[in-house]
């Protein structure tokens, strides 16, 4: 019987499969075939949650630009606000100095 992990597809014993280990190229010595495996195993794990990524990528973008359009016109309605407000002012002064001069006038 083979060694576990020796390219068994299951261990006899429990009917699990081996659990893949880690392995840092840099520190091991690897030959070209395995890193070009490895290589391989990396695109086919990128191009499988592309599409994921790509349709996480475009909602947080539409989320983001609705904020900002959000922030950019609630910042006009409030500045449109406060020329009301400036009005709504200018007319309670020049109320205040009509009823001065009536008051004062006669």
């Amino acid at each position: 019987m083979a060694a576990s992990g020796a390219g068994d597809p299951l261990d006899a014993r429990s009917g699990e499969a081996p659990v893949a280990q880690r392995i840092d190229p840099t520190r091991e010595k690897l030959t070209p075939a395995q890193l070009q495996f490895m290589r391989q195993v990396q695109l086919a794990q990128w191009q499988k949650t592309l599409p994921q990524r790509r349709t996480r990528n475009i909602v947080t973008g539409l989320g983001i630009g609705a904020l900002v359009l959000a922030i950019y016109g609630y910042t006009f309605y409030s500045v449109s606000q406060e020329r009301f407000l400036d009005e709504l002012e200018d007319e309670a002064k020049a109320a205040r100095a009509r009823a001065q001069a009536r008051a004062s006038g006669p």
